[in-house]
């Protein structure tokens, strides 16, 4: 049983007046209604993962409007006059790390390495310190400054940040248990709240379950299938009641390859797995100059540079390098339009100074409108044809986001989720195993894992081990 102390005063209050409410004329009557047979089969453990899951998939409905939205306004306001950029940017893209530095420093960035860290400290001596890292205040000010950062044209994506915001509803979810509720595991429901923050997210509940065996716990999954599985079930299903069921990027159409044209596919997905990592190399070490900046008000001059750096790029460009690249992806891969050559790099650099803003953001989705706009430069390059375009260009998102985050497995099916393409999953298992050998050439360490360790050190932990 978790000690008082664990809970906030509104916590108490919570649990006194559930307590009070079983014990008045009216709970007892209504539990005496209900038939002692029933009592004993209700899956009691279960029922704060269900409570948690609809929440997740109300909130992640939400929160893709919300995106929707701002992104479209912003991308309208820079398309009514380009020069608008040089005042959105600066304004909107501070304000976003001022909420943090602000209010609340662990809603920065994508909020992944909150949740490992989070995971690996729950159930331990230290695990009263997951509050720190998942909580309701991190849910408004991650949300806060995602909006804002991409009302500022900011190349951002919400899936990670989704994943910390599901986190932190599980974990008020269990915090609000009665005492005398059958025992349910923190860690566990952290666990199952990033699988079904990734599900909902992309609607691949594949996706969030293979997440979280990859990358959010080395334990044995037969500890927690079953909650991860039914929270994932539930949460996918709550989002698709208000969306539908839809795929995140449609039907695009593959052609089967030749045996030989899988060197293609391997070189294609090296190169991505090779730039992946490099870029996640250039948000650390700009990431790394912006804490060397010791003064607040040196900082804010630090991040009004790099938000003007991001709008003249983006002035000179085009609306390339802004928001999710959801859009370009979709441009890529259903018509036949040549792009400029400079899309990928603009790209990049795009998600690049985002990132390093150190609002709150995620890197999924540029990670994969990045690995696109390599695929369609690659493919316009060599000549290879508009048959072999699409595949060569979900190789390469494969391949990317395996440099950025270490999950190949991950990264193969949540692009055979987005896109329905089970006839070339053997392809994509390949291009990510390949992308994460050339990514180790670069860090053996993933960005999150790097991140996760700056996290143990803020929280006075000295290795995640110590935990």
């Amino acid at each position: 049983m978790r000690p008082k102390y664990h809970l906030k005063p509104w916590e108490l209050a919570w649990q006194h007046k559930l307590r009070d409410w079983k014990d008045s004329r009216f709970g007892l009557k209504l539990i005496q209604r209900i038939p002692a047979k029933l009592l004993k089969k209700i899956p009691y453990e279960a029922i704060p993962f269900w409570i948690a899951s609809v929440l997740v998939g109300v909130v992640s409905v939400g929160y893709e409007k919300a995106f929707e939205i701002v992104e479209s306004t912003s991308i309208k306001i820079f398309n009514y006059n380009p020069y608008l950029i040089f005042a959105i940017a600066p304004v909107f893209m501070f304000l976003s790390w001022y909420l943090v530095q602000r209010y609340e420093k662990n809603a920065g960035g994508s909020g992944i390495p909150q949740l490992m860290a989070a995971v690996n400290i729950a159930g331990t001596r230290n695990g009263l310190l997951v509050d720190k890292l998942l909580n309701l205040k991190i849910i408004v000010i991650k949300v806060l400054s995602s909006l804002a950062l991409l009302l500022g044209g900011g190349a951002i994506g919400r899936e990670g940040p989704m994943l910390q915001i599901s986190g932190s509803i599980f974990e008020t979810v269990y915090r609000l248990i009665p005492e005398k509720w059958p025992k349910v595991s923190q860690k566990v429901m952290i666990i199952t709240g990033g699988a079904s923050g990734l599900a909902a997210a992309f609607n691949t509940p594949l996706g969030g379950i293979v997440y979280v065996v990859e990358e959010l716990t080395k334990s044995h999954i037969g500890k927690f299938r079953t909650a991860v599985f039914g929270a994932v079930i539930i949460s996918g299903l709550t989002a698709q009641l208000f969306l539908g069921s839809y795929l995140f990027l449609g039907f695009p159409k593959i052609n089967k390859l030749p045996f030989l044209s899988l060197f293609w596919v391997a070189g294609f997905a090296f190169i991505s797995g090779y730039l992946g990592s490099l870029f996640t190399k250039g948000i650390s070490e700009i990431s790394k100059l912006r804490t060397k900046v010791k003064k607040g008000g040196h900082r804010a001059l630090f991040v009004l540079g790099i938000s003007l750096l991001f709008a003249t790029m983006v002035f000179f460009t085009g609306d390339f390098s802004m928001g999710t690249g959801k859009h370009l992806i979709n441009e890529i891969l259903f018509t036949n339009e040549e792009l400029p050559w400079f899309t990928l790099p603009a790209r990049m650099i795009g998600s690049l100074l985002s990132f390093s803003i150190g609002g709150a953001g995620g890197i999924f989705s540029t990670s994969l409108s990045s690995g696109a706009a390599l695929g369609h430069l690659l493919v316009s390059t060599l000549n290879m044809g508009q048959e072999n375009h699409n595949l060569m260009v979900l190789v390469c998102m494969i391949g990317f986001l395996t440099g950025v985050t270490r999950s190949p497995f991950t990264a193969a099916i949540l692009v055979l989720e987005m896109t329905d393409r089970h006839s070339a999953i053997f392809y994509f298992l390949l291009a990510g195993m390949v992308a994460n050998v050339a990514a180790n050439l670069i860090s053996t360490r993933s960005f999150y894992a790097q991140k996760e360790t700056e996290i143990y050190k803020e929280l006075g932990l000295r290795t995640k081990s110590k935990t």
